[in-house]
């Protein structure tokens, strides 16, 4: 049986996508972690639903950043 997500419907939509910008770019947990300055547990937790790990603000603009991706693009186009 899988466990309820902690976040939010904003916080899951943005981990999501940027799970989804990782793994199309062919980008391990691992490596990300590397290119953000991250712990690959904290990366790692952020994407299971179950752990209360979330991306703030500066991790977003660092992940832009270094999966060279626009900003926005982390986003939904309308509030959820």
């Amino acid at each position: 049986m899988q466990k309820e997500s902690i976040g939010t419907d904003i916080e899951q939509f943005v981990i999501n996508k940027v799970k989804e910008i990782r793994i199309s770019k062919g980008i391990s947990q691992a490596k990300l972690a590397h290119m953000i300055e991250l712990s690959v547990g904290f990366v790692g937790n952020v994407e299971n639903p179950t752990h209360i790990a979330k991306w703030n603000l500066n991790h977003l603009n660092r992940i832009s950043k270094e999966l060279n991706v626009p900003f926005k693009d982390l986003f939904p186009e309308k509030g959820i």
